[in-house]
């Protein structure tokens, strides 16, 4: 395992780092999470990423309960939460500054931590002005409770208006995105992001690698009775495998799988290795209902070398999906 720096920052994460989504609090307890989380931490994993979204907290609750199983020293681990849905009502919605401090507190009782080391806002808020969330953002890091905080999914442009007012007012900017990256998702941070990795030192953790199971090649014929696509809740995600878009990225798997087998991988690792070789890419959060799944996934680190130039190139000119602009490398 390799570190990188998030940004400009001087936290160091893990090139591979892991993440609660769909699995935690869902179809992961929490006896399951402490092997699928001790795997990770043993095999060099330091980052784990988590949000007040996930499952209606439950998911922080598993992790948190979870980590206390197996006592890790907290200066060993960085963990995350992200702030939008916190529950019905008006007042647990959003990105004003009642909602960000007690979502952070939320959090940090769920995730049994003092600190929480990133904190993220999870979408754009259009109802709230960006100067109030930079502000309660700054005011949880100058009380501790935060030590990095971030955006996922903002646009370019929100993301520079929020650093120009903490820019302005001399208070803490925003050091990470998390945005979705992956061989069929690359416009955000291939194009729109391009400048703000030199202008403002963004550092990104980014998400669903796999495209939610699209380039593991499992859909290539048919959906399988234990997918995930069959639990209640990812109706939009069987519906997306079903379209007529869905389809054609299918057949865009099945190529990419011909070439993944002709330089010596399967295409799952092809597919990580791809995110992972990209140098604006801080870490790669995977995630995992097995353990025998995060094993898996882990040993493509073993075969960075074969994600070369030229096999990079070769991906492009099957995708045709490269964004226009400056080169990725």
């Amino acid at each position: 395992m390799d570190y990188r720096r998030l940004g400009k920052s001087g936290l160091k994460v893990s090139e591979f780092s892991f993440g609660a989504w769909v699995t935690f609090g869902k179809q992961v307890d929490v006896g399951d999470a402490a092997d699928i989380l001790g795997y990770a931490y043993d095999h060099g994993i330091n980052f784990f990423d988590n949000a007040e979204g996930y499952e209606a907290g439950n998911a922080e609750l598993v992790m948190g309960e979870a980590i206390a199983k197996l006592g890790w020293s907290r200066d060993t681990y960085a963990v995350s939460s992200k702030v939008f849905w916190g529950g019905p009502g008006p007042l647990n919605r959003g990105l004003s500054r009642k909602h960000v401090t007690d979502a952070a507190h939320a959090a940090l009782k769920r995730l049994r931590v003092d600190y929480l080391d990133l904190y993220f806002c999870h979408r754009p808020d259009l109802d709230t002005p960006v100067e109030e969330t930079v502000w309660a953002m700054h005011n949880l890091v100058t009380q501790g409770k935060v030590l990095y905080w971030g955006t996922s999914e903002w646009t370019a442009q929100q993301i520079t208006e929020a650093y120009a007012v903490a820019q302005r007012d001399r208070i803490t900017p925003p050091t990470m995105e998390q945005p979705q990256y992956n061989l069929f998702a690359r416009n955000k941070v291939e194009g729109d992001y391009l400048p703000l990795y030199d202008l403002l030192g963004l550092g990104t953790t980014i998400w669903s690698p796999l495209a939610s199971g699209f380039l593991t090649g499992k859909y290539n014929d048919g959906i399988p009775a234990d997918s995930r696509v069959n639990l209640p809740g990812y109706e939009w995600l069987k519906a997306e495998l079903e379209s007529a878009e869905g389809k054609r990225k299918i057949e865009q798997v099945k190529q990419l799988a011909v070439l993944a087998k002709e330089i010596g991988l399967p295409i799952h690792h092809m597919a990580l290795l791809w995110c992972n070789a990209n140098p604006h890419v801080s870490t790669v959060i995977l995630g995992a209902s097995r353990k025998s799944q995060l094993e898996d996934n882990l040993k493509a680190l073993d075969h960075k070398a074969k994600i070369t130039p030229d096999v990079l190139k070769r991906i492009d000119e099957l995708l045709g999906n490269k964004p226009a602009g400056p080169q990725r490398y």
